[in-house]
């Protein structure tokens, strides 16, 4: 068999069990999800860069995050840094977690969710 052959056969295999990994298994869902929530966070700041709206800072979020951060620990800090990160970031985290039957945030305290909750509305 030719080297060239050899190649093209073990890249056909190599996609056929990437293919059935990412199609009839769970465990590509997850990096997957990952990868995209990055690829629309780099939309999101391209949006935020290229468009001509002109960007209003909002005292409201800033002050919440003033009030809030010395209850809150680093990596809850983290959390809420990515939900004020844009109006669309805000806008996702109080349709997901702002709702009357809001599942719960797997990084932030309940109080801490409620208490954004309510200094969203």
């Amino acid at each position: 068999m030719d080297l060239k052959m050899r190649g093209w056969i073990i890249l056909g295999l190599s996609a056929g069990v990437l293919y059935y990994l990412a199609t009839e298994t769970n465990m590509l869902d997850e990096p997957m999800a990952q990868t995209d929530a990055f690829l629309q966070k780099i939309e999101r700041k391209l949006d935020a860069t290229t468009g001509t709206k002109i960007i209003k800072v909002d005292n409201k979020t800033s002050q919440l995050k003033k009030d809030i951060s010395q209850r809150m620990s680093t990596e809850e800090l983290r959390v809420l840094d990515d939900i004020l990160e844009s109006e669309y970031s805000v806008q996702s985290f109080k349709d997901e977690y702002c709702s009357g039957s809001a599942p719960r945030h797997e990084s932030l305290s309940r109080d801490n969710l409620q208490y954004i909750c309510d200094k969203l509305r």
